[in-house]
């Protein structure tokens, strides 16, 4: 028989109730363990296929979570969705992703496209930094929760992310402890929080340890390989000028460039260039040497904003739960992994 077969049609069928056929398709109680193994039954012979439209606008909620990330390539934003899937999936949640290209237009245009979905919850990696696009979703009630970056906006709002002063000083701190004292730096947008929280940690971890800031030494990218390379390369054509014996890059696509233009300079990493870079991913274990790292906790970011996320869409429609919530900005801590990318600087190289 054809999917166009409605419960009622079913109902009929087996000669019981239109609402005993949907508590029994939807689980609920007040059921006969019988009549249930009856409706299902019925259900799977005529190929019944649910209404998702129709159960959506009487329930008021489509099941469904968007995700705007700037960039679906990185292995970092996949493993986020991934963990997130984790959580919300065994709710009955499915994720629709948009990749904006790190574009504030394809941004807004995401946007607009998830809220005419109705989705139930956004995730939101954002290149927009004023937020503007996103007020339709909070006024309408709709739980928002930021990732990587935090828009410049003058209300509370969720977010969960790494603490990133903190991991540049990880990162700033291994090479220091190795006796590298001119330590160049690749970062990105300090216009964004990510890039500017990096910095900041740059800049502290130096003057933390009496060194001063050599502007020379700092090069401005924007998390792609193409400007990696491009800054590694003006880095190190100015080497005899300001020079450098370690560079701390801020990006996994960046850290690929910069290896890259090491390699087609002919220098060789670690005996003439220490490097750590930030999110690197390399399961194959194919680049070598193996990168010195900062690492995130992706699926725990993933999972943490699947939580938030069932938490506030669980309270959307009590009032008294509305008054009494609470935004929640969750900082997770970054760490470090070791490869062989850096290396102690001998008493001569110092």
């Amino acid at each position: 028989m054809a999917s166009s077969n409605t419960l009622k049609d079913i109902a009929e069928k087996l000669n019981v109730s239109v609402s005993t056929v949907s508590r029994a398709v939807n689980n609920k109680a007040y059921v006969k363990e019988e009549t249930r193994r009856k409706v299902l039954q019925a259900l799977k012979e005529y190929h019944y296929v649910p209404n998702e439209i129709a159960r959506s606008l009487k329930s008021q909620s489509t099941k469904t979570i968007g995700v705007v990330i700037p960039d679906i390539c990185e292995v970092f934003f996949g493993q986020i969705i991934k963990g997130i899937d984790e959580v919300v999936s065994r709710e009955g949640y499915t994720i629709i992703v948009a990749d904006s290209s790190e574009n504030k237009i394809n941004e807004a245009r995401d946007l607009e496209m998830l809220f005419q979905k109705r989705v139930d919850a956004l995730v939101l990696a954002t290149v927009e930094l004023k937020g503007k696009k996103v007020f339709r979703f909070l006024e309408n009630e709709i739980p928002v929760v930021f990732i990587d970056n935090l828009p410049e906006i003058d209300r509370e709002i969720d977010s969960v992310m790494i603490d990133n002063v903190k991991a540049s000083k990880i990162a700033m701190h291994h090479l220091l402890a190795l006796g590298h004292k001119n330590i160049a730096v690749i970062i990105g947008s300090i216009e964004e929080t990510t890039g500017y929280d990096r910095m900041l940690g740059y800049k502290e971890a130096l003057q933390e340890t009496g060194l001063s800031i050599d502007e020379r030494l700092i090069a401005y990218g924007d998390y792609k390989e193409k400007t990696g390379y491009e800054c590694m390369k003006a880095l190190l054509a100015q080497r005899d000028e300001a020079p450098f014996t370690a560079v701390y890059v801020t990006s996994e696509m960046m850290t690929f460039g910069a290896i890259k233009a090491i390699n087609d300079c002919g220098l060789r990493i670690p005996e003439d260039i220490s490097l750590i870079g930030f999110d690197v991913h390399d399961k194959t274990g194919l680049v070598v040497p193996g990168i010195t790292t900062v690492r995130q906790p992706e699926n725990q970011i993933g999972t943490t904003v699947g939580k938030i996320l069932l938490k506030h869409i669980k309270q959307k429609n009590s009032r008294e739960a509305q008054k009494l919530r609470e935004q929640q900005k969750v900082l997770l801590e970054p760490y470090l992994e070791i490869g062989q990318s850096c290396k102690k600087l001998s008493v001569s190289e110092k």
